[in-house]
């Protein structure tokens, strides 16, 4: 069984930044890539942003260049860092650990999620 916290979210004005963070508990090194979805009011769930356990990383169109992930092996935490942030970016987001196959990503453990808000 493993277990996903979230924690860095918050409010935060356009332009600006955030840092999400992701502890993971439990043994996470079976799963090949760890991610971060986020789902906005009255929108589908969206993948933001992958990495697999060699560092390959992916993002969505719509954040590249603006978010960075990232993961620390030794202390089985995944990081989403934020810039540039815009009011289209306010959703919750979760973070998961999963694995790819044919080149697409499958979350299988999920965390609570953390809000992300981004208005003046």
């Amino acid at each position: 069984q493993v277990q996903l916290v979230e924690s860095g979210g918050g409010l935060v004005q356009p332009g600006g930044s955030l840092r999400l963070s992701c502890a993971a508990s439990g043994s996470i090194s079976s799963f090949s890539a760890m991610g971060w979805y986020r789902q906005a009011p009255g929108k589908q769930r969206e993948l933001v942003a992958t990495i697999t356990s060699g560092g390959s990383t992916n993002y969505v169109g719509s954040v590249k260049g603006r978010f960075t992930i990232s993961r620390d092996n030794a202390k089985n935490t995944v990081y989403l860092q934020m810039n540039s942030l815009k009011p289209e970016d306010t959703a919750v987001y979760h973070c998961n650990v999963g694995t790819y196959y044919s080149n697409n990503y499958y979350p299988i453990y999920w965390g609570q999620g953390t809000q992300v808000t981004v208005s003046t």
